[in-house]
Formats: C-alpha cells, structure tokens, sequence
C-alpha cells in the first residue's frame, strides 16, 4: 500500500505547507549576504577556515562590494601563510573601506610575518597616525624601524610604550640597543636598568645578554651567557641558534652545526637555522648539504633573499649551472636591483657559454653598484646578527 496515499489530506496539506516554509526559510538563508556573512564569522572564530571561505565567497557572489568579506578572507588567507593571496584580499578590502585601520594593520602584518620590514612601515605608520594609542602597531612599527637601522624612529615609536610594556624583556631590550645606538645615554641607563631588574639571572635574561655580546662580536662573552641560559632552560627558543652562530663566528663548525640542530628539534619551522647550516655547510665544502639547508630554508619562507643568493653559489661552485640561475632568477624577480646576484647570474652566463647575456649582466651589475655606492642598503652578506627571537608580535 502507498504510505502518501494513506496520510489523511488535512494532514498532507499541513506537511505540504510545512515543506514550503521551510524550503522558503532555507532559500531565504543561502541568499541572505548578512546571514551568510554571520556564518562565516562563527566558522572563521571556529577554525572552520574552508566553511567560512565559502560563506564569505557566497557574501561576495551576491554583493561584490562587502569589505568585510574581503578582509575576513585575508585573515584566512594570512592563518594558512598565503601572503600574495592575503595581500591581494586585503587590498580590496582596503580600496573599499580606506578608513578601516584594522585593515591596514593586516597589510602590514603579512609583510611583518614574511620579515619584510620595510614593506610593513607605511601601513603601521598609517595606522599609529590614526590610532596613536594603539600598542600593537606601535610596538610593531618600533621593530620594523629597529631591523631597519633606524635607531631614533624606533625610539620615537616605542618609548610611548614604556608603561605598558617596560614588564618585558624583548621590549626593553630593543630600546636600550636602539638607545646605544643612537647615543641616547639617559634612555639606555633606564632600559638596562630596568631590563636587568625584571630579568633577574632567568634564562630569558642571559639570551638577549649573550645576543647583545653576539653583536658586539664579543663572541666569548655570548657564549658564556648563552650556555647559562641553555644550562637553565634546554628548550629555551632560539638560544640554541644564537650558540650556533657565535660558535659559527668562532669557526668551530661541529659545535655550530649540533647548535642549530639542537635548535631545529625545538623549533623544526624557523627558516634562519636552516640557512645557517647552509651557510656553515658552504664554507666547508660540504656542497650537498649546503643546498639540502638553503632549500629547507626557502620552502619555510620563498622570500629569503640569502638563501636563494647562498644556493646559487653552491650550484655554480658545483658547475650546475641551470640550478643557479633558477635560483638567481627567483632571487631577482623579488630584488630585481640586487647587484651580487646580477653579478653571479653574468658569471654563470659566461660559464654557460652565453658570452654575450653575461658581459651585459656583469657590466648591469657594476653600474649598479657603482649608482649605489654611497646610499645602497646592506649587501645581502655582512648584514647584522638575525633576530628572529626578537620579531615576535606583541600578546
């Protein structure tokens, strides 16, 4: 017997009435951009990043001109580290809500997280300009100044924030380098004092001392600090990197090599002990693995110019020619005016056999350097200490 023929019709019109409602009332929701724009918040404060890139793509489909969607789909782009397609969203976002600061302090987060400091400038500027109070791109402003060489801008951007943040060590360990560097006496006996009366002996404490001796090339004292801190605390981040490079400085590359992996087994994700071991691989000949590290380091950030700039010097020492321009060709499609990698790239020409290419790279490359010579920034090598430990966002 038919089940629906047996309902009794004043039912089978209520069902029917029901159905109809309901399939209105789901309709109404998939069509709905504020309710489709809610979902995909919940989703997005969920870690539900693929149901929420949904919602807010459907947001768009009905209306393209939503900023918030554009702006939420950037910071799920940013959660998976996909910075050109984070970047791209934001800038939409941007284009439609010019006065969004949240918005902007994203853009300039995307470059901060890439280690792209300079890029990160003119967006945290702009969101310290209009929201001075905000400690989060102030503080990150004062870092891309600091890593930028820009001792007195720093300055001016993070001592405002001694209230806040004179509890903490990186912080007061960036103003008084900034203010020994800028000569500002009165402000580097405040901040040592200070860092040296909240550090107390920790661990933490003897890190940034040994880093402060590290780059004072007192390589010695660095490791002194340093194994004081690693001795109290094994696992301590990044304490085990700065052991490896002053014991790199020191030319004592087995206990370098053991310090970077030591520090690899507690942070497997940090791209500069990779490039180090590359580094350190290179000078002893150990080519293989020189290359090994330099690409380990370049899939955890495509965006390391020394790194692409390291491995095409181990290719070209190995005659692989076709590897080392690769590598000189990424570098400079992202530094398309780094002299030391069109100078390598016209060597490697030559050595190719395309004499032509090459003279011309080569005679590029000495204009270059030569139209630089008095402004250029720093060469890709002989730059400063990396500072990893010190690029970490504000909680």
């Amino acid at each position: 017997m038919n089940r629906v023929s047996s309902i009794p019709a004043p039912l089978m019109v209520v069902l029917l009435l029901f159905l109809a409602v309901s399939l209105r009332a789901q309709n109404t929701a998939e069509h709905d951009p504020q309710r489709l724009f809610e979902a995909g918040e919940a989703a997005l404060h969920a870690g539900k990043l693929d149901e929420a890139e949904h919602d807010f793509e459907r947001v768009l489909a009905i209306n393209p001109d939503v900023a918030g969607a554009y702006a939420n789909l950037g910071v799920i782009h940013m959660r998976r580290k996909q910075w050109p397609q984070a970047l791209q969203m934001l800038h939409k976002a941007e284009k439609l809500a010019p006065d969004i600061a949240g918005i902007r302090l994203n853009i300039g987060l995307v470059y901060f997280r890439q280690n792209d400091f300079v890029r990160a400038i003119q967006p945290f500027e702009s969101v310290v300009r209009q929201s001075p109070d905000s400690f989060q791109a102030r503080y990150l402003l004062g870092l891309c100044y600091f890593f930028g060489d820009r001792w007195t801008d720093a300055i001016g951007a993070l001592e405002p924030l001694w209230a806040q943040a004179s509890d903490q060590l990186n912080y007061l360990y960036v103003l008084d380098i900034a203010a020994y560097k800028s000569k500002n006496t009165a402000l580097e006996e405040k901040a040592g004092a200070r860092l040296a009366e909240i550090g107390e002996g920790s661990p933490e404490f003897h890190l940034l001392m040994g880093k402060a001796h590290l780059n004072r090339g007192e390589y010695d004292d660095a490791i002194k600090d340093l194994q004081t801190a690693a001795q109290a605390d094994p696992k301590l981040p990044f304490v085990h990197f700065n052991l490896g490079l002053a014991y790199l400085d020191k030319q004592d590359y087995d206990r370098a090599r053991d310090e970077f992996h030591k520090d690899i087994a507690i942070e497997p994700d940090v791209q500069f002990n990779y490039e180090q071991l590359g580094n350190l691989e290179s000078t002893v000949g150990n080519n293989d693995e020189a290359a090994r590290n330099y690409r380990s380091a370049l899939k955890l950030d495509p965006q390391m110019l020394t790194s692409y700039l390291g491995l095409a010097k181990t290719e070209e020492r190995q005659h692989h020619y076709v590897a080392a321009l690769s590598a000189l060709d990424q570098l400079i499609r992202l530094d398309s005016a780094n002299a030391s990698a069109h100078y390598l790239r016209g060597q490697v020409l030559v050595r190719m056999g395309r004499e032509k290419e090459g003279r011309e790279e080569l005679v590029s490359a000495t204009k270059m350097v030569n139209e630089k010579r008095e402004a250029r920034h720093k060469e890709l090598e002989g730059e400063t200490v990396p500072s990893p430990e010190l690029a970490r966002e504000p909680q």
